[in-house]
């Protein structure tokens, strides 16, 4: 599958259109992405499909999709791009450079990533970052498309989504807290007791919002929500006001508010891992905004940090 009827080697920038297709779902998605025509693009697929003897696309109806050859073709893809990456960059030197674009729940961008970012932009001026704000339990998917080369994701070190495709570090084990206005009850909180408060939440289907429906009802009752928020400042503000309560991660709970945390009764942790495509040689850029993310942020209490 790997080389064409004349045995030369298939063009890389053929498979990173089939990639993109892939990722992004139509033809005139690609040809907007790379700045072509949509003709143009169908006619590198196409080319494509003569180099692998393969066929990769089917139509239905006015669109193209990939067959299962091209589906795993696109994958392997994103491997080959990736080693080819790290060649390139080996051959321009052991200095880091080249755009890493990283996914992270929002609040690990304040704690692990802005810093990260300041120190490479300090320490290597020719890598550059791109940050987007992903939730938990899309950021892996991201990952594997090849929308992010680093992710930060929250989840049961035991139920991370892991393959043969995928490397780990677990950067912070996090506690999810009762988050209140001062002034009331200190020590261990057992959630059953504000079976009648009002509740703060996040916005489905986000991890904490998840997190918190499960909580309340194996203590027994449905949460009174008051308010949604997809912002953990804006929740905040709510809660120090007087208006609400919720549960949230300790890294979220900023403490320019005025709020009490209380650890919970049964102790609920999250692992906060950095995760990235499995390459052989890995990037140096890659590898260097792991090292950045390595370093110690600056951590509320009750954070414990896994470095390494």
């Amino acid at each position: 599958m790997l080389s064409h009827n004349d045995g030369g080697m298939l063009n890389p920038w053929r498979l990173r259109l089939l990639s993109r297709l892939d990722v992004l779902g139509t033809v005139r998605a690609v040809a907007k992405d790379v700045n072509l025509s949509a003709s143009t693009v169908s006619h590198q697929l196409a080319v494509l499909e003569t180099e692998t003897r393969t066929r990769l696309l089917e139509r239905t109806g006015r669109r193209v999709r990939l067959t299962p050859a091209g589906q795993k073709l696109a994958r392997q893809a994103r491997a080959i791009l990736d080693h080819l990456d790290a060649i390139e960059a080996e051959l321009r030197g052991d200095e880091p450079a080249g755009l890493v674009r990283i996914g992270a729940f929002q609040s690990a961008i304040h704690t692990f990533v802005v810093p990260a970012v300041t120190r490479l932009a300090a320490t290597f001026p020719r890598l550059e970052t791109e940050l987007v704000e992903r939730e938990p339990h899309d950021s892996v998917p991201a990952l594997r498309a090849g929308d992010s080369d680093v992710v930060i994701t929250t989840t049961d070190f035991s139920d991370l989504p892991l393959g043969p495709d995928l490397d780990i570090v677990r950067l912070a084990t996090d506690p999810i807290v009762l988050v209140t206005a001062p002034g009331g009850p200190r020590g261990p909180a057992v959630l059953a007791d504000y079976a009648a408060e009002p509740w703060a939440l996040d916005v489905p289907p986000s991890y904490m919002a998840h997190l918190t429906l499960r909580l309340c009802r194996e203590s027994g009752f449905e949460p009174r929500v008051v308010c949604r928020f997809s912002n953990y400042l804006m929740t905040l503000q709510h809660v120090e006001a007087g208006l609400s309560i919720a549960l949230l991660p300790g890294l979220a709970v900023d403490q320019r508010y005025r709020v009490a945390t209380r650890p919970l009764a049964t102790p609920v942790t999250r692992t906060i891992v950095a995760v990235t495509r499995r390459a052989s040689p890995r990037r140096a850029a890659v590898n260097a905004v792991l090292d950045a993310l390595r370093q110690p942020p600056a951590v509320p209490a009750g954070v414990e940090l896994h470095l390494g």
